[in-house]
């Protein structure tokens, strides 16, 4: 009996202090986690101080731009890690909320949820610690780079709060504009027979035509040409290459008449796809010959082809990684305001930048709103609407575009917030120039022939307005050169469904 006691005393002893290490683990590990948390964000604190102040300084050596190229990204990632951690306890909660016109449940498999899903206990903690790790290293590199940097003149800007600042310029590409300005003023070593070329190549929408326009209204490049002229593929064809009538295919877009004297010309093409070779020999031999010495040429294009008309190493635009997209809409989204105030509002962001990732449209189009509606209904809406949007392009054509979700392929509705509204199909998206005159800093602009639709996409989705039968919506207008308006041709229609193959079309019935 005594043994048959003893056992069972001292099983229980066991499994209590069993019990009472997987606790004070439990506890440790918990611990260990908020704490590294904190540490993170003091982290992210450090090197915010040393991105920004870095950022207001007129920074030219590529060294320096490329290492504060590795801070920002670094940077991002750790804001985006921070939030993830601190806001993936409300998915649970908003996903019974039900108070929206679409209700859709937040896939495990999207990429904010993989994060969130991505391991748990040790793992979870190793990725945090890992983040820590790579911040603390990279603050500890930059003794040198700070001291450098505070040598540099600082740019003359008004103290405006962070997304002002990111309304009104470009974001995440100082690294390449100052690749294309240095090139743009450098001298040919060559001689007075070779013309400089420098191919940018990018998908749509991936910024060529921001990266350039930022480039030519640089006080230092408008000092350096005569002239700057823009020429289209069909501009170029026009001239069948022959570079007198370069008024009469391109547009100029700055002329100096302080440097008359200089014929030096910066000319850029901008081309929507691939261009007939003869073409471009026939142009690039003229362009030899009558340009000035000193003078160049920046052609754009979305395919790898033209990189063998560069006298130099093509530069090559990528959209934007998670993390940096994320940064640019949880700044753009939440304004001067903490997202930490409002974790519910930042959950809600975060599904919606892993919705829209890389899609400039998107940002622009739903920042401001945001902003102004700061509340989970509204947000909530506007997530079930990207959804929404999303669902029918890929019940429409069998996919939907990864980058580009607006990309329209053929008509597609635009969700509504009530059903009595009659539906409205998108027929068409293009980019038209601002139908305002604007001479900003020397840079003279011309703008499309029709004024800029006053109808807004928010405007239909929650039927403030009233449209005709065929209308055209306003999606956002950039702040930024060269101040595009992405406009939306609109009918209202009823759907059809239609299923795309080898580009033919089949009516079903709904």
């Amino acid at each position: 009996m005594e043994v048959i006691v003893s056992a069972i005393l001292g099983e229980l002893a066991s499994r209590t202090i069993s019990f009472l290490i997987d606790k004070y683990s439990e506890r440790v590990t918990t611990t260990t986690e908020e704490e590294r948390l904190d540490n993170l964000q003091r982290l992210l604190l450090r090197v915010r101080i040393i991105v920004e102040d870095a950022e207001e300084r007129h920074v030219t050596n590529q060294a320096m731009l490329h290492q504060l190229n590795i801070l920002r990204k670094e940077m991002y990632r750790g804001y985006y890690t921070l939030d993830t951690f601190r806001f993936r306890a409300h998915d649970v909660n908003r996903e019974k909320d039900h108070g929206v016109s679409y209700s859709f449940v937040l896939s495990k498999f999207s990429h904010a949820k993989r994060v969130c899903f991505y391991s748990d206990g040790d793992e979870r903690v190793k990725e945090l610690e890992k983040v820590v790790v790579s911040l603390e290293t990279i603050i500890g590199d930059a003794n040198e780079f700070i001291k450098f940097s505070s040598t540099y003149p600082r740019l003359s800007r008004q103290p405006y709060s962070m997304y002002l600042l990111l309304d009104k310029c470009m974001f995440g590409r100082q690294m390449e504009m100052e690749f294309v300005i240095n090139f743009l003023l450098q001298e040919e070593i060559y001689g007075a027979g070779h013309l400089g070329v420098l191919p940018i190549i990018g998908p749509g929408k991936v910024g060529k035509s921001t990266l350039v326009e930022h480039a030519c209204i640089d006080e230092r490049v408008r000092n350096h040409f005569s002239q700057i002229v823009f020429f289209s593929k069909d501009g170029l064809t026009l001239t069948d290459g022959n570079i007198v009538t370069l008024n009469d295919g391109g547009l100029t877009k700055h002329q100096n008449h302080a440097l008359c004297g200089s014929e030096r010309r910066l000319v850029v093409v901008e081309l929507d796809g691939e261009i007939d070779q003869g073409l471009w020999e026939r142009f690039y031999s003229a362009s030899k010959s009558f340009f000035a010495y000193g003078s160049k040429i920046i052609v754009t294009s979305r395919s790898d082809k033209i990189a063998s008309f560069g006298t130099t190493q093509p530069l090559k635009l990528q959209f934007l990684t998670h993390e940096a997209f994320w940064y640019l809409f949880r700044v753009r989204a939440f304004g001067s305001s903490d997202p930490a105030e409002n974790p519910k509002l930042a959950s809600l962001a975060m599904d919606m930048a892993s919705e829209v990732s890389g899609c400039f449209t998107s940002v622009n189009m739903f920042n401001g709103p945001l902003r102004s509606n700061a509340n989970a209904h509204f947000w909530s809406f506007v997530l079930a609407t990207i959804r929404g949007f999303k669902r029918k392009n890929l019940s429409v054509y069998g996919s939907a575009n990864p980058v580009d979700p607006w990309a329209v392929m053929a008509p597609l509705y635009i969700p509504r917030a009530s059903k009595n509204l009659e539906p409205v199909a998108i027929l068409d998206n293009y980019q038209r120039g601002c139908n305002q005159v604007d001479s900003f800093a020397g840079l003279v602009t011309t703008f499309g022939p029709s004024v800029t639709p006053q109808i807004t996409v928010q405007d239909i989705m929650f039927g403030t307005a009233t449209p005709p039968r065929q209308f055209e919506v306003i999606a956002w207008r950039s702040h930024i050169p060269p101040y595009y308006s992405c406009v939306f041709k609109c009918e209202i229609k009823k759907p059809t469904r239609m299923v795309s193959r080898k580009k033919k079309t089949k009516k079903i019935g709904i």
